[in-house]
């Protein structure tokens, strides 16, 4: 066992953290949890939350994180997400980032219900002209 981590958070186009710490600290479906150095191999599917550490120097670091993958992998610690913003004010990624990451979330399911909506609809229009008319109906 060794008295660090490697941390490195991600999105599709940067990798936003990549330090060495001495804890850190997320939360998944199930609540908030640690891991320290000697951590088991772990993977669990992050919620929309802000995820903190500290270095050796004691100092604290967060980052805002739009949910993701964590795995813990011989010391090796990393998050895969859509988009993360680091901060030094908890409150401000608690707040104000965590706020717009669930009004960007509910924007989405609500695009994501109307285009289902539209899709059944072209769907109901086609099946509609697909079916084979009766001989007794008019042309």
């Amino acid at each position: 066992m060794t008295g660090s981590l490697s941390l490195r958070i991600m999105t599709p186009l940067v990798v936003v953290v990549d330090q060495t710490v001495t804890s850190l600290r997320a939360a998944d479906a199930s609540g908030s949890f640690g891991i320290l150095p000697g951590h088991a191999d772990f993977l669990t599917r992050l919620a929309l939350s802000v995820i903190s550490w500290t270095t050796s120097d004691g100092a604290a670091h967060f980052c805002a994180v739009r949910g993701g993958a964590l795995t813990v992998r011989r010391g090796h610690v990393a998050v895969a997400t859509r988009e993360a913003v680091t901060g030094d004010d908890l409150g401000i990624l608690d707040h104000d980032v965590l706020a717009r990451f669930r009004s960007d979330l509910d924007e989405e399911r609500v695009e994501h219900v109307e285009a289902a909506r539209l899709q059944l609809d072209v769907m109901r229009r086609m099946l509609t002209r697909l079916q084979p008319r009766h001989r007794g109906a008019g042309l």
